[in-house]
């Protein structure tokens, strides 16, 4: 059941961007069937990026049309740390744990202390009436392995704005709790729908790694 509401919510979210993409510019593709370099969908990032500066955390202004919602939710994974920290953190283990996630591009990586910066772009395949929406989703990761936390700001279509602090702590048992803090940014009449499904998705999500860590598929 959660599988079936899982897929219905994705293909609301793919009517939600078709339709942004129709009433705007779009920086990603409706079709599967457009093959991107990947200086081309670094170049989309870099767009992104300077376009709506998704790492801004400035609330919505008054009467903007934008609105905000904040979620957070934990899980306790049965593995020890930092290696829970390090497999949940890297975005190239979320592949097959994400069912519409097909490919992760890291555009560039640095560090600057006390935090690793990862500029990268997530590519999800939607299925929507027998056609594959290519929705990306344009993102900033900056890890703390001294504090074992990470943030990461994000953008996707129609212009929703995500900001992330996913923290890792011990507890009994040699397990870790993982809190990720999600806030949703959208236009006002997308937002309850953003973060209701965007909150589920992470959920699903959660509970995909902590089965793959604790098998030792991870």
């Amino acid at each position: 059941m959660r599988k079936i509401l899982r897929v219905a919510a994705a293909q609301m979210f793919a009517t939600a961007f078709v339709l942004a993409a129709l009433s705007a510019p779009a920086t990603a593709d409706t079709t599967a069937g457009t093959a991107e370099s990947d200086a081309q969908i670094a170049q989309e990032w870099q767009t992104a990026w300077d376009t709506y500066k998704f790492s801004d955390t400035t609330p919505p202004a008054p009467g903007s049309g934008r609105s905000r919602v904040t979620n957070s939710i934990s899980v306790d994974i049965d593995a020890p740390m930092p290696g829970t920290f390090y497999k949940y953190s890297d975005f190239n283990n979320h592949m097959g744990k994400n069912p519409f996630l097909k490919r992760v591009v890291t555009h560039k990586q640095w560090a600057e202390p006390p935090a690793l910066y990862r500029n990268l772009t997530a590519i999800e395949e939607i299925p929507y009436e027998g056609m594959l929406v290519v929705s990306k989703t344009h993102a900033q990761q900056r890890l703390y392995a001294s504090g074992f936390y990470y943030e990461t700001d994000s953008w996707s279509e129609p212009n929703v704005v995500t900001h992330q602090k996913i923290t890792f702590t011990p507890i009994a048992g040699g397990k870790t709790r993982v809190t990720e803090n999600l806030t949703f940014e959208a236009d006002t009449t997308l937002i309850d729908f953003v973060a209701a499904n965007g909150t589920a998705a992470h959920q699903q999500l959660q509970a995909a790694l902590k089965q793959a860590i604790e098998s030792g598929e991870l």
